[in-house]
Formats: structure tokens, sequence, C-alpha cells
């Protein structure tokens, strides 16, 4: 029993020393994999500028705010306008964190009393002006743009978030005016840079006079295709030699290059005939339905039901005229129109106006941004009905809408929507204003509330047409699409590294595709299409390494990484194609040069070197153009040379094509008397000064010190 005890002992001081173990384990464990969270690392860093962070939680934020500004707006918010947005967030980010030091060293601050011109006062910016102008007059109101600034800002200090317009309140205080401050503190440091631009009468006047020199040259050209490419081609010490002297010029962003193999993935003959056939067999369905919506629904078309008229001018469908040529109820199909099949229903036809002029008065229900309730339905209505007895009694329509309207837009223009056509409101808004008649008033209700609507002109009227359309999308069969995911599944089993890649290839025929310099934040791949997955496993992989399939599109592409470019100086490999024609053609110089050796006139270089001694006549100072020649801007200056003037030759000049030596013949000036000093200088002041506008900030981004992590985040 003693040893038994021992054992036991010393065996429990062994488990606690491994759970301790395990616990420092785990605790390391946590801090290197969180490391944002103990050691204050960058695991959730989109990016830095300078020193400065962009939290990825303050990115999405900002990209929300943006996505639903242009939800707002009745901007349709796809993959594209999502790509475009988070780029103009970074970008802003990027501006901000370089420019926010500089304003503060020059002091370029907006004052209180600077801030409340732009908001209210006769300076308003004109985002302001646009929403508190009389569209009748033309005169802005300030009192008015003052009283709603101050409720809007007693309404955000106060925290008011029960007050419907807390949220334009916050909108207002938290994205507009940063950003209008912003706008003013660029502004402010560009004119300063402007101001710099500076042009001498002097350059003016001696620009003139070299401008209007016309030379005239004998010469002997020597082109570098009379020396092989093989004796003259750079080395790869030379090439980087060459790279390191000019490294702007070599400055590489950090991206990846695949090779791929592609698997038709698209809808064969046989899944279009089955598609039409299904459409045919619902065709007798879908004349007798009376529930066009529910038909629909049921059916999943590609196109929704639009219950409004559509104005013949405004068709472009295919087969229009046979569409509207039906009976009512008769179905036209199944026809093609692009890549869909389509049935098309005519439901009705009426004379109705193209456009519309109306007027309203909203007593809105929800908030339009959030979908939250403010006010309840009862008591809107009760408040659109007085409203509607008040003007029927002939209170003033647009005094009323200033004071009691909802729609921020339209209040200031006393309600006032101007023309609009068909499909431009919500259904019920839209029917009201296009089946009524001019003058007709009356109280609609929408998904925002309640709107007292009055129809204050229609024009254009035509025949239009509500047609419902029962549309499929031509798409491939389970069985397609799985006979070409097995195919792709096949090939990249059997193709685990890069040799084994290109050696299937061969043999099983597939063409080999090239997608060069992919970046880690790229949505799309030139020739694929958009596909962050396939890029994100790019970023992913090491050099050679053969992906799983991907499906993109209509097809399934299996990828191998095949060049791997972090970001700095392009290596030789990559500066090769730039740089040797270059190296080459200086070679080639060399030994050209080297042919003419001593020879000291024309014709003696033109023996030398078997080239005919030629002229040029007419050659412009300003122009770097030489007939018969091509783009010689050395052989140019060279002709306007004075220290050649009077001498027999030049030295040899390595041009774009060949090696020249000129003779300079004649040099003469031609009178400008259109020129006028005052006007030319104005005109380089104004391009200085745009050069200074378009370049100032993009100069300073290149210095700034940016490290881009957003690859790993989208």
């Amino acid at each position: 029993m003693s040893i038994i005890q021992q054992i036991r002992e010393k065996a429990a001081w062994l488990v606690f020393g491994l759970i301790a173990l395990s616990l420092v384990g785990f605790l390391l464990m946590d801090a290197f994999v969180g490391r944002s969270r103990i050691f204050g690392g960058g695991a959730n860093v989109v990016g830095v500028v300078d020193g400065k962070k962009l939290e990825y939680v303050d990115f999405q934020k900002q990209i929300a705010e943006r996505e639903d500004q242009a939800k707002s707006q009745g901007f349709p918010v796809n993959e594209s306008m999502q790509q475009g947005i988070k780029e103009e967030v970074w970008n802003d980010f990027v501006e901000d964190a370089v420019m926010s030091d500089i304003y503060r060293k020059l002091a370029l601050e907006i004052s209180d009393k600077e801030l409340a011109d732009m908001l209210s006062g006769p300076n308003a910016i004109p985002e302001i002006r646009r929403s508190f102008t009389d569209p009748k007059t033309g005169i802005f109101d300030q009192q008015q743009a003052t009283a709603t600034i101050n409720e809007l800002r007693t309404i955000y200090i106060g925290n008011k978030k029960t007050n419907k317009n807390f949220e334009n309140a916050r909108r207002l205080y938290e994205e507009l005016i940063p950003n209008w401050i912003k706008a003013r503190q660029k502004a402010k440091y560009l004119a300063l840079l402007s101001k710099s631009a500076y042009v001498p009468k002097w350059m003016i006047e001696k620009g003139n006079a070299e401008n209007s020199q016309i030379a005239s040259i004998s010469y002997v050209s020597v082109p570098y295709s009379t020396i092989a490419d093989s004796v003259a081609k750079p080395t790869d010490a030379e090439i980087e030699d060459y790279v390191s002297k000019h490294k702007d010029q070599f400055q590489q962003k950090e991206s990846r290059s695949i090779v791929y193999v592609t698997f038709n993935a698209a809808p064969t003959s046989e899944d279009s005939a089955a598609i039409r056939q299904q459409l045919k067999s619902l065709k007798a369905e879908f004349a007798a339905t009376n529930d066009v919506q529910g038909f629909l629904s049921r059916n999943v078309s590609e196109i929704g039901f639009f219950d409004s008229y559509v104005p013949k001018s405004k068709m472009q469908m295919p087969l229009k005229d046979s569409i509207i040529a039906l009976p009512k109820g008769a179905v036209l199909g199944p026809y093609l129109d692009g890549g869909n099949f389509n049935l098309a229903k005519k439901i009705d036809e009426k004379n109705l106006p193209d456009s519309v002029r109306a007027r309203h008065i909203l007593i809105a229900t929800v908030d339009p941004r959030s979908g939250q309730p403010i006010l309840e339905d009862s008591v809107a209505r009760k408040r659109i009905d007085s409203i509607k007895l008040a003007i029927d009694k002939g209170a003033n329509f647009d005094s009323l809408a200033l004071k009691l309207s909802d729609d921020a837009g339209s209040k200031v223009k006393g309600g006032d929507l101007g023309f609009f056509t068909q499909g431009q409101m919500v259904k019920e808004f839209n029917d009201f204003v296009f089946m009524g008649k001019k003058g007709d008033r009356g109280i609609v209700k929408t998904q925002y509330g309640y709107h007292l609507i009055e129809i204050t002109d229609q024009r254009s009227f035509e025949q239009a047409y509500k047609v419902a359309y029962l549309s499929k999308k031509i798409e491939a069969s389970q069985t397609t699409d799985e006979t070409a995911s097995g195919l792709a599944n096949k090939f990249a089993g059997e193709s685990r590294t890069a040799k084994a890649f290109e050696e299937n290839r061969q043999k099983q025929g597939f063409q080999r595709f090239t997608s060069p310099e992919i970046q880690p934040t790229d949505y799309s791949i030139p020739g694929l299409g958009t596909s962050r997955q396939l890029i994100r496993w790019i970023f992913d992989a090491n050099l050679g390494e053969v992906s799983e399939p991907f499906g993109i599109g209509d097809k399934y592409i299996v990828a191998a990484v095949a060049e791997i470019n972090q970001k700095g100086i392009m290596p030789v490999s990559k500066a090769r194609p730039i740089v040797e024609p270059i190296l080459r053609n200086q070679k080639k110089a060399d030994l050209i040069i080297k042919k003419i050796g001593d020879a000291k006139d024309l014709q003696a270089i033109a023996t030398a070197t078997g080239q005919p001694v030629q002229k040029a006549d007419s050659i412009n100072f300003t122009s770097p153009y030489i007939p018969k020649v091509g783009q010689e801007a050395k052989v140019v200056g060279a002709a306007f040379d004075k220290d050649l003037q009077g001498k027999s030759v030049s030295a040899p000049i390595e041009g774009n094509a060949a090696v020249y030596v000129i003779k300079v013949e004649n040099v003469s000036a031609v009178p400008n008397y259109a020129a006028d000093i005052n006007q030319q200088r104005s005109a380089m002041l104004r391009i200085q000064e745009s050069q200074i506008q378009n370049q100032a900030i993009q100069e300073l981004k290149k210095d700034a010190t940016i490290k881009d992590s957003r690859g790993k985040f989208y």
C-alpha cells in the first residue's frame, strides 16, 4: 500500500504539472491567435496610413452607411456598386490620413462662423441651397434653412431618438457636416497651392521665339535593325543595374498570376429545349388565371409583375408589336429574349398621359431609412383628413406643405414633385396620378404614410399597356453541371503540382489561359469574372499550388499559381521585357558609333555605314516629328542647337529607331503675328493651376507609408 500511495502522490504532482502546462499553452495560443485582444495587434485592422489605423468595424460601418444612402436615392446596390463604395471609403480614409496633419499644421480650420455660413448663410453650400430654394422664384430661403438646421441641432444634441427627424439630424451632424468640412479644407489647401503658379513674361516670349523656328538638315541614319539582336542581348546583371538606377519606373504592387483550364457548364441545346417545353406546358394556365401575381410567384418568374401601364413608346421588349396586337387576356410565346424564354400576357390597355406633374403633403407613419414606425396610423389619417378639409375650404396648399409635410425634398417647393413618368412613384401614388385627371385631389396611403395628392398637369397622352411576363432563364441542367464538375474534379485530382497540371493539360488537349497581376483587393479576374473566393485562394496558396475546381459563371476552372510578385521593385525576370529593348538599342548604338569611327562629313559616314545621305526640310521646334523618319525628339533638338549651326556634322545621336548624324543646313523663323502674350500667359497659368489641383494630393499619397490589408477581409 505504501508503494501505491507513493505512486499516487507522485502522479498527482505530474497531473498538476500537466494541467499547468496546458493552461500556459492555452493562454499562449490565445495570445497569438487573438493577438489583437492581448497584445494590441492588427488582426482587425483593414489598413494603416502613416501610423493611422482603419479598424474593420469602422470600415464596415462607413460602407453600410453609404450603401443605405445609395438605396435611399433609388440606386441598385449590386456587387459592382458595393465594390465602388468600398474603394471610395478606402480612398477617403487614405486622403484623410494623409491630409489631416497638413491641415492642422497650416491651421486650415473651419470656424463656427464659417460653418454657420456654409449651412444657412448667404454663401451656403450647393446642397443646402438646392433644398431651400423656391423653385418658382429661384430665391434661397435663408430663414427657413437656419430654422431647420437649428431644429435638427436641438434634436441631435438632445439625443431625441423618438423624434421622427432624429435620423436626419444624426446623418447631418455625423456624416454630412464632417464631409462638408473636409471638402472645404481641401478646397482651401488646393487654393493655396494654386496661388504658387507663376509664368514670367520672358518665358512666353522665349517660347514664342523658339516655336517660330524652322530648320532644314541633311543627315545619315543607321537603323538599329542593321545589327542582329543576337549580338546585343543584355545580361541579367545589366538589366538589374538599369532597374536599380531607375527604381521609380519599376515599382510594382503586390500581385499574383495564375494559369488555368476551363470546363464548360453552359446550358446545352437539350437544356434550352427543356425550358421552352416547360413554358409551353404553362401557357394555357397563364392565359386562364386571374391571379397573375400569384401565378408568377408560384412559377418563379425571372421578371416580376409590374402592375401598371407602360406607354407604347417606352416598350422595348422583343415582339412588341405582336404583344400589343393580342386580345386582352391572350398569351404570346414562348419566345427567346436574351438568355430567357418568355411568355407575354396582355392584361389591359388604356389611353394615359406619358408624364404627370403633381404636388403632395406627406404625413409619414414610418422612417423611410430605418422602416421603424414613427406615428400611429390612426393619428396620421386624422391629420391628413384635417389638412385636406382645410385646403378644400381655401387654405393655401403650398403653405401647408411647407409647414406640415414630412417629405423634406418637396416641402420647400410647396409639395411640388415636378413632372415624372410611369413607374417612378410607388404603385398607389402612381395609379392615382396616372389614372386620374388634371385637378383631382385625394388621399392615398402608401408604405411611407398618408399623402394628400393633387394632380396639377398631365401631358402627352398615348396608348399604354399592362403586360405580364412569365420568364425562365435558360440554365444548365443538373446533369450538365455535374458532368462539367466531374471533369474538373478529375483533372484537379490528377494535377496536384504545376508540372502535373501542365502535363495533363497537354495530354488532354485543354487550352491554357493566363490571368496576370491579380491584386489582393480585386473582385474580378479578366476573362473569368467575379470571384472573391478564387482570389482569396490565390493569395493563400503557394507558388505552383493547384486549386480545387471553382465555379464561375457558366464554367468550372482549375487554376495554378504561376507567379508571385511582392510589393517593391520588379525582379529582373519581370523587368526584362521592358528594359531589354532599351539596353539592346544602346548596345547596337555603341556598335554603330564604332562603325562610323572618325568620319568627319556626311558622305564619309554614308560610305562607312552603307546608308544614304538624306534631307529633311521644315522641321518645327514645337514638334518631335521628322517627315519619313518619325518621332525623334533628340534629332529635332539638335537641329536647333546653336553650337551645331555652321559646323560640318554633329556627334552621333542615339535616337528611337536609329543612330543619326546631322548637318544643320539652315535655321529660319516664321513671324507669329497672332501671338497675344497676355492670353498665352493666362492660359499657361490655368494649365499650371489645373495640374496642381489634380496632382498635389496624389503626390502626397505616393509619399505616404500605406499598408493595405483589405484583401484579408473581402
